[in-house]
C-alpha cells in the first residue's frame, strides 16, 4: 500500500512511543526545499531558536507526551552542500524541539547498513519504506508487509555505531 497526504501524515500523529527514520543519501530533492536551498547555498543560514513551524510545534507536543522521534542519518564525507543546509536548517531546530537525531559516518569504514534503503518505523510494529532515484527525488513512501525485526536490527545497529548530532557536527562549518 501506498501512503500520501492525509494517511500518511496520520502516522505521525497516531504512534505512541516512537516514530523512527533512517536516512541513506546524500541529498533530497524536495520541491518545497529548494527555495531555501539555494539560499542557503547564498549565505543564508537561520537561528535554530527561532525556528517554530508546524513541524517543530508538533515534535514539542509530541515530547511533551512523552512520545519520541528519532533518525539516523548515514554520511560520509566531504558532506555535500545538502547535508551541510539539511543539518544546518533543520536538523538543529528540529533538535531543539525534542527530535533526537544521531549520525553514522562511514567515511573511513565499512558501512554496516550497506544496501539498507530509506525508511520510517512507527512504534516498532510498522514500517513505510521511503522509495527515492538514486538522486534523492521521492519516487513513493510503500508500507513494508512483512516481518519488522529486520528494520529493528536495523535501528539497533544505525544508533549502536552513530554519534549523537551535536557531537558530530563540532568543528563543522554548516
Amino acid at each position: 500500500m501506498l501512503l500520501d497526504g492525509d494517511e500518511w501524515a496520520a502516522r505521525f500523529e497516531s504512534f505512541q512511543q516512537e516514530a523512527w527514520r533512517l536516512e541513506t543519501l546524500p541529498q533530497y530533492l524536495m520541491p518545497q526545499e529548494a527555495d531555501d536551498f539555494r539560499a542557503f547555498r547564498d549565505g543564508a543560514r537561520v537561528d535554530p531558536s527561532t525556528v517554530h513551524n508546524e513541524y517543530t510545534d508538533r515534535l514539542r507536543r509530541q515530547a511533551a507526551e512523552g512520545r519520541v522521534q528519532g533518525r539516523v542519518h548515514v554520511v560520509s564525507r566531504p558532506l555535500s552542500d545538502y547535508l551541510r543546509f539539511e543539518f544546518s536548517q533543520y536538523y538543529r531546530p528540529h533538535l531543539l524541539a525534542g527530535e533526537q537525531i544521531r549520525v553514522l559516518d562511514v567515511t573511513d569504514r565499512p558501512n554496516p547498513l550497506e544496501g539498507v534503503q530509506d525508511f520510517w518505523m512507527f512504534d516498532r510494529s510498522e514500517v513505510v519504506l521511503m522509495n527515492y532515484t538514486p538522486d534523492g527525488k521521492q519516487i513513493n513512501r510503500e508500507v513494508f508487509e512483512g516481518d519488522t525485526s529486520p528494520f529493528i536490527a536495523y535501528q539497533r545497529t544505525a544508533v549502536a555505531e552513530s554519534l549523537p548530532f551535536e557531537e558530530y557536527v563540532q568543528g563543522i562549518d554548516l
